[in-house]
């Protein structure tokens, strides 16, 4: 009796072991995703699952990647934001940054120079920690001059090149390249005209998701 209970037990304790085995190896193949930005990120204006970071956590595990995306989007971040809030939403788990801040430094005139130290203090931190990231641009507009515009679109490719990150030029290309500024306005723009609504969203997931498996491979 006592060998045969013996012998329940041990199967018993054998097949729990496997099965939190396996299930902490589940857990370890999971590539999580911080995603930090602006309510371009964040999903503003938009239904629950329709945003950037929902569509394209699904557009990743509709190619096979075991993902988690953690929106870390603050509509009306500026890059100091982000970098004064880094510390405390990168957490041990974060294997992955996608870095896309910038745009209400550009529409409120911030110094191209001020931007830049601080995607700068972002971009440091993670490379300490050893994390690959992918900086995601913004152009700019001509409201402060073409000189301003030039001097903020070169912040993205210099910050690349110093940091040896991979860069997507312009988080909105998907929808750049739809088809001409009003009908872009018209099919994938909110009403505010900045925006972008569900469909616009799924033409910039679809243009971004490659960048983002190159990062993870």
């Amino acid at each position: 009796m006592i060998s045969a209970a013996y012998g329940v037990l041990t199967r018993s304790l054998k097949g729990l072991f496997a099965t939190v085995f396996m299930t902490c190896a589940a857990q370890a193949e999971t590539t999580t995703i911080l995603a930090l930005g602006d309510s371009l990120t964040a999903g503003y204006g938009l239904p629950q699952g329709e945003g950037f970071v929902p569509q394209l956590e699904a557009a990743l595990i509709g190619q096979g990647f075991d993902v988690h995306v953690v929106n870390a989007g603050v509509s009306g971040d500026t890059s100091a934001g982000g970098a004064a809030r880094l510390g405390w939403i990168l957490t041990d788990d974060i294997d992955v940054a996608l870095v896309a801040l910038g745009g209400n430094d550009m529409l409120r005139g911030i110094s191209p120079e001020e931007t830049q130290r601080n995607l700068a203090t972002i971009l440091t931190e993670l490379n300490d920690k050893g994390i690959p990231t992918l900086l995601i641009g913004v152009l700019a507009s001509s409201n402060f001059g073409e000189g301003y515009r030039a001097e903020f679109e070169s912040v993205y490719p210099n910050l690349a090149q110093d940091f040896s990150v991979n860069l997507f030029p312009n988080f909105l290309e998907g929808i750049a390249q739809a088809g001409s500024f009003s009908e872009a306005q018209r099919l994938y723009l909110q009403a505010d005209g900045l925006h972008p609504n569900q469909k616009g969203v799924s033409l910039i997931v679809d243009k971004i998701t490659p960048s983002v498996v190159s990062l993870m491979r």
